[in-house]
């Protein structure tokens, strides 16, 4: 769902800014891109939907146009899902919009709300402030939606003098069941990439990210949050399911622009802008902007690097442990059983282990 009101200034996703969204157009327009690629059920049971963008809380009240995105995306009714989220913008949240999604089939709302600063969230260019975060808590209890994950970014420059322990405590206190915790980067083309490459604005040095990733890391497990992927935290039974089948190689579908899907063996992607994805679709072409095959190697190196990003580790040889005795020695890693497990100080450096271990 690409729609948004305007774009954060670290985003690089693919996004279309309207002032008035067409529902009735991309709900119709997913429709045909299901018919112009020929998908057709499912072969087992679809574990999970998820509603990405983009902003789908812009999706709004209509429990019909919302009902048929679910049925026509998972081939099977709502009520044969084990989980449906729905991401969200605070500002869009209101009672009579859950009530349309709990009526739809919608069981799960992942919430942006990145942080509890009013002047950090008008620096990203979010489109709420704090009070609405919580007032939007406050309707998904009130209308039974109790099962919502809250999205944080750390590691913003310094100079916004952004108290990150302060976000902490109001995020441990409106005690969500699920936070995604993410540390800020700077890509090209976004507005903090041009602040950054005229000077205009700093990263922060790599030592606080380092402090603010800890510092979440015992804050939150301290709380009794799971600490099950490196950017992921849950309660116990809040895990996600859906993205933690991505960790798992599951195979999984993507539909709309930019939407990426990999069926066990070959990975694809649609055409990235949402003009051209809706001329392809309502053409009856299939909107693909390019595929690859997974050969070997690439198997094996996203094996590692996907099993070391989460709590459970990655099975490994006894040679294979021989390797990572430095990991082990510095406190990187972990031996349980024939597994191999980081800590959070290791997930800090998960790219450089993930390389080293392959590089055999």
């Amino acid at each position: 769902m690409p729609f948004c009101a305007r774009r954060c200034s670290y985003c690089d996703f693919a996004i279309a800014v309207r002032r008035e969204i067409p529902v009735a157009q991309f709900v119709n327009a997913i429709t045909a891109e299901v018919a112009a690629r020929r998908i057709g059920p499912a072969a087992g049971p679809v574990g999970s939907l998820y509603l990405g963008g983009g902003t789908p809380s812009k999706l709004g009240v209509g429990v019909g146009e919302i009902t048929k995105l679910i049925s026509t995306t998972a081939g099977v009714s709502a009520t044969e899902l084990g989980e449906v989220t729905v991401e969200a913008n605070p500002e869009d949240i209101t009672p009579s919009v859950v009530g349309a999604w709990l009526e739809a089939g919608v069981n799960r709302v992942s919430l942006g709300v990145q942080s509890f600063d009013n002047s950090v969230l008008a620096w990203m260019h979010r489109t709420h402030d704090a009070a609405q975060v919580l007032a939007a808590v406050k309707i998904l209890g009130g209308e039974g939606m109790t099962n919502f994950s809250i999205d944080l970014i750390f590691s913003v420059p310094e100079s916004l003098g952004r108290d990150w322990s302060r976000d902490l405590d109001l995020a441990l206190s409106i005690e969500p069941g699920h936070l995604s915790v993410y540390g800020l980067t700077v890509e090209q083309h976004t507005p903090l990439g041009r602040w950054t490459a005229r000077g205009l604005t700093a990263e922060s040095p790599e030592e606080r990210y380092e402090a603010e990733f800890l510092e979440a890391n015992r804050r939150l497990v301290g709380a009794g949050y799971l600490h099950y992927e490196v950017s992921n935290y849950a309660k116990p039974g809040r895990e996600a399911v859906h993205n933690s089948s991505y960790w798992t190689g599951v195979p999984y579908l993507g539909l709309g622009p930019s939407a990426h899907g990999y069926d066990g063996r070959r990975r694809r992607w649609n055409v990235r802008e949402y003009a051209r994805w809706t001329e392809l679709v309502t053409a009856a072409i299939d909107p693909i902007e390019g595929d690859e095959l997974l050969g070997p190697a690439q198997v094996a190196a996203e094996r590692v690097y996907l099993g070391l990003r989460t709590s459970s580790g990655l099975t490994v040889t006894e040679d294979e442990f021989h390797r990572a005795a430095r990991w082990l020695e510095e406190g990187w890693a972990e031996r349980r059983g024939n597994r191999l497990v980081l800590t959070p100080v290791g997930w800090l450096r998960l790219d450089a282990l993930a390389v080293a271990l392959t590089a055999f």
